[in-house]
């Protein structure tokens, strides 16, 4: 299952039952999980951690050197979980420091020509489409979607269920359960679609509607908005999410 044609460093760690094709590269300090593929002319450098069942396509680049002034050449990690799919000429750039780690979770579609820079967080199921730009010390929280093209801009946040159309580019945070949209870019609708598809109860969706209505509609400021979610709308982890969010966000949300 592992081509003679490829390079692997004697002191990597191959689980079983692992497909690695002609040209693929497999720097040391690399450890692949059982049932993973590495297609042709990909490169798996220092650094890397790979869990089970990940496939990994042509010319993908698994734990790149930080693009960063910070970083002085310390070992760090880019851990990617299972089942993840990595599509041709992704790059995941590793931690800029010794301890740190670029984390990837489990079941993320990340689509060609994506850049995770360093220092990144993703969640699980998460879907990042072709292009995507993704600055150091971004998070993307579980089954959020960065459609094509998006520039995440550094330090910023993308909320769980949250969708962002292709081509817009965001420096404030994106709460959760929303679509963002527009040049620049703002808060568009409730993502509805998608939180039926994941089983959400139309109670729950109208909950998180009417949230985010006092808080973009009410003409208020947010302050008084976040209270007035929680005293209008009946409790739950969906609502709390989002007023958590919001009351945490270090660069403030969108308009």
């Amino acid at each position: 299952m592992i081509s003679p044609l490829a390079y692997i460093d004697p002191a990597a760690k191959i689980g079983q039952n692992v497909k690695i094709h002609p040209f693929a590269y497999i720097d040391k300090n690399v450890e692949i999980g059982d049932g993973c593929e590495i297609m042709s002319n990909a490169s798996i450098l220092s650094g890397a951690r790979l869990g089970k069942n990940n496939r990994v396509f042509q010319g993908a680049v698994i734990a790149a050197e930080p693009q960063d002034f910070d970083y002085t050449g310390e070992e760090s990690l880019c851990i990617v979980g299972d089942h993840n799919v990595i599509r041709e000429n992704a790059v995941l750039i590793r931690a800029t420091h010794t301890g740190d780690a670029t984390v990837i979770g489990d079941h993320n579609f990340i689509m060609t020509g994506v850049r995770l820079s360093h220092d990144v967080k993703v969640g699980n199921h998460c879907i990042i489409g072709n292009g995507s730009q993704v600055s150091g010390n971004c998070q993307i929280e579980d089954c959020a979607i960065l459609t094509s093209n998006v520039l995440m801009q550094g330090g910023t946040r993308l909320g769980t269920y949250s969708a962002v159309q292709g081509g817009c580019r965001f420096t404030k945070d994106i709460p959760p359960y929303i679509v963002a949209a527009h040049d620049p870019i703002e808060f568009y609708s409730i993502n509805t679609i998608v939180l039926q598809r994941a089983h959400f109860s139309e109670t729950l969706v109208k909950h998180i509607a009417q949230a985010y209505r006092i808080l973009y509609k009410a003409n208020t400021s947010q302050h008084d908005a976040l209270l007035r979610i929680r005293e209008q709308i009946p409790g739950g982890p969906e609502i709390e999410h989002i007023v958590r969010f919001v009351e945490s966000s270090r660069l403030g949300i969108i308009h």
